[in-house]
């Protein structure tokens, strides 16, 4: 197949064409350098040169204070689950958790490894359908940090505004939302994200931390898994993903050229607007999240039936739009849209979905 198709994956997810193109004529040699990326030393003035433009990237389309540290790692927000408690969750103490979604769930499960946890708000009850209100936290003054999802890609629930949290560090997972939209940094004291949604290929994680969080961490923890040996090594401490850490620059780069986070937001709002009015449009479809609620990033809905979600998608997928299926935990239909996916891709969807609804209403 030469075409490319839509990519509704949820991760890894679409990357912008012009990247994959830059990085097609430069696979087998950087400008001037005889070698491709992937085969120069990661402690090489080429490869410094591409960190180090990558970090000045995203404090630029981020707004990152100098106060912070921008780390590239790897385990994806997986191992995040595990480093964010084992570096900042003292013994005896306990940390907040608000659950609006599966990967909260997980988040959860990992912290409780390794100290105390007070779900301070879970909307699973109703099947994750919305974000608590303020009103319904029961958060702890005293709590280490305050953990949230800024975007749950399997049921499509997003923030899109900070929970209030007073003194305690808000630190957030934010891997399917990340670069899709402006947020108040400062309100944050620690960040990370797994790349294969909007940044790049799967194999770079990003971490933003507060400096202030540093001095927290104890002494003794395995090397790897202590964030101050990233931060005092660059994050050049283990080999890092040199292939996408490059891409993740590269698509920084693109993220400009759209202008920058504000304009990617008003593209991304416009796409989702359009499948939200679409599902919105009919009794035939049934949106999951409460409207209030909505990811933009991932469009989440339901059929009448399983059969007809199951014949949607096969349908869907023969017609070039790929990977519409709802993950495995809880069926469905979902699309995810994130920064690369092109407003022709939401057209495309809104005619099929309509056409299906004809052929099978």
């Amino acid at each position: 197949m030469t075409e490319r198709i839509f990519n509704f994956s949820a991760g890894p997810a679409m990357l912008p064409v012009p990247v994959l193109e830059q990085a097609q004529r430069e696979m087998l040699s950087l400008p001037g350098v005889g070698m491709s990326v992937m085969e120069i030393s990661h402690r090489s003035k080429e490869f410094d040169d591409i960190i180090n433009s990558a970090e000045q990237s995203l404090r630029e389309l981020m707004g990152i204070p100098e106060n912070y540290r921008v780390l590239f790692l790897q385990g994806g927000a997986s191992l995040q689950f595990s480093m964010i408690p084992i570096n900042l969750l003292p013994g005896g103490g306990s940390a907040d958790y608000i659950v609006t979604g599966s990967w909260g769930k997980k988040a959860v499960k990992e912290a409780k490894r390794v100290g105390g946890v007070n779900v301070a708000a879970s909307t699973q009850d109703g099947g994750f359908k919305n974000i608590p209100p303020q009103d319904q936290l029961k958060l702890d003054p005293h709590a280490a940090y305050v953990h949230i999802t800024t975007n749950e890609t399997i049921e499509g629930v997003e923030w899109h505004a900070e929970p209030e949290v007073g003194e305690v560090p808000l630190v957030a997972d934010a891997s399917s939302d990340i670069l899709s939209h402006p947020i108040p940094l400062e309100k944050y004291a620690l960040i990370y994200a797994g790349a294969q949604k909007n940044m790049g290929p799967s194999g770079v994680t990003l971490v933003i931390i507060r400096d202030d969080l540093l001095a927290r961490i104890p002494d003794g923890l395995h090397t790897m898994l202590d964030y101050r040996t990233h931060v005092e090594n660059k994050s050049l401490y283990n080999t890092p993903n040199t292939w996408g850490i490059y891409i993740l620059n590269l698509v920084c780069q693109w993220l400009k050229e759209k202008g920058g986070l504000d304009g990617m937001h008003r593209e991304n709002e416009a796409k989702a607007k359009m499948i939200y009015d679409a599902i919105d449009a009919t009794d035939f479809y049934r949106g999951h999240a409460d409207p209030e609620a909505r990811s933009l990033m991932n469009v989440t809905f339901r059929l009448p039936s399983e059969d007809l979600e199951k014949q949607f998608a096969k349908e869907a997928t023969a017609a070039g739009l790929d990977g519409l299926k709802g993950h495995r935990s809880v069926g469905g239909i979902r699309a995810s849209i994130y920064n690369a996916f092109p407003r022709e891709g939401a057209e495309a969807l809104v005619a099929f979905m309509k056409e299906f609804e004809k052929k099978n209403g």
